[in-house]
């Protein structure tokens, strides 16, 4: 089956994997058609194990594979290091850029970008989910352009299992808003279905010039510290939980770095 899979183009394996990935979003939210609440306790540490496994999968499968990448291409690692961290900066710069002028609101953190109040509120979470959501389809879209499947099907996976508790705690924050659970569930779906277009672009890419391969794994990589930092843990932390939402990190590092191991 592996085999099958590893002969398509590298642009489609980008493509269905993040696909799957994004879909896990919507999986997740099911349960919000049998449960409306759940204690805050309980919604930091999901948030909290997305974050640890965004931060292993970054780690694990973006830089050090990027870094390694690097060195076979240019034959040095102070080369490959530098590559590595200007890639970093520059993602991380870019989802500075696009939380600052595009206006979204955070289900905890409240309104950001220019000018949120044009914008109906439902919209302004798709936005912040959709924001979100887009480093985490690059990010698999690019570790599909490695030179092994195993990457690319360990961050899908992870991914995928990160966004099932993330799929959730936004279906619940816009129940809590008084939105129908079936609209809910519905806006959780599509907000995952992002991740298919990052995807697209960052298989696109490296398949096109695979020298780029360390710079947008290490791109990939500071879009999701970005992510992480700025939004996930903040996020976590302001419910009040911060012991739970932090053992929710430990949490889901070591899954992925166990998935890590085990599927690479």
């Amino acid at each position: 089956m592996l085999h099958s899979f590893a002969q398509l183009p590298v642009f489609y394996l980008g493509l269905l994997g993040s696909l799957l990935a994004g879909l896990a979003t919507g999986v997740g939210a099911l349960p919000i058609l049998f449960l409306s609440k759940v204690t805050q306790k309980f919604q930091g540490a999901l948030m909290g194990f997305g974050a640890g496994v965004m931060l292993a999968a970054t780690s694990f499968s973006l830089v050090i594979p990027g870094i390694e990448a690097a060195t076979e291409q240019t034959g040095s690692e102070v080369v490959a290091a530098s590559i590595v961290t200007v890639g970093i900066i520059l993602g991380g710069l870019f989802l500075c850029l696009s939380h600052r002028y595009s206006p979204h609101e955070h289900f905890i953190k409240g309104p950001e970008g220019a000018n949120p109040a044009s914008l109906k509120r439902i919209w302004l979470f798709i936005i912040a989910i959709t924001i979100h959501n887009f480093p985490e389809g690059l990010a698999v879209g690019v570790g599909f352009g490695g030179e092994t499947l195993a990457n690319g099907i360990t961050l899908a996976t992870g991914i995928g299992l990160q966004n099932m508790p993330e799929g959730f705690v936004v279906a619940l924050a816009l129940v809590g808003e008084k939105y129908s659970k079936w609209t809910a569930l519905l806006v959780a779906l599509m907000t995952g279905l992002v991740e298919p277009v990052g995807g697209a672009i960052g298989a696109g890419v490296v398949s096109v010039a695979k020298p780029i391969l360390p710079w947008a794994m290490a791109f990939a990589a500071g879009t999701m510290l970005f992510v992480i930092s700025d939004e996930i843990i903040p996020e976590s932390h302001r419910l009040g939980y911060e012991k739970g939402a932090t053992f929710g990190v430990i949490l889901g590092f070591v899954s992925m770095m166990f998935l890590d191991v085990t599927l690479g």
